[in-house]
């Protein structure tokens, strides 16, 4: 009777033990990569590569892929680098201010794209959202 007591505390504290370094060892989901882009740099990206986006609406049959290299070099961002700030940005919730940076960016670089965001809010009563 007194070993199964003994045994039953000792069950509890080993399990109150397991759940309480099981919630301190998992603080992240992921790792900051090692050459992180900052969130402004990221922004700019973003904002350049949007433009480039424009472009391949307007010119359906072409590869532009050339345009989306250049913006990287420009900014001096490796692709893998990107990438693996975008994941984590976007697992750390932030790429929602990031992309609202981004679209500030591009109405300082066009004011007709602000009067035009302007009149399409007007028109449907928001704005949707750049990230889904």
């Amino acid at each position: 009777m007194i070993i199964k007591k003994y045994k039953s505390k000792l069950m509890k504290k080993l399990t109150f033990i397991f759940v309480l370094l099981s919630l301190f060892s998992c603080k992240d989901f992921i790792d900051k990569p090692k050459n992180l882009i900052d969130e402004k740099v990221m922004a700019e990206v973003i904002a350049d590569l949007m433009l480039n986006e424009q472009a391949t609406f307007m010119y359906q049959n072409k590869n532009l892929e050339a345009g989306t290299r250049f913006i990287l070099k420009s900014h001096h961002v490796k692709s893998d680098d990107f990438v693996e700030s975008f994941k984590y940005y976007t697992i750390k919730e932030k790429m929602e201010g990031i992309t609202s940076d981004a679209q500030e960016i591009l109405m300082k670089k066009d004011p007709k794209a602000e009067q035009y965001i302007k009149d399409k809010m007007k028109q449907n009563g928001s704005m949707q959202p750049l990230v889904r």
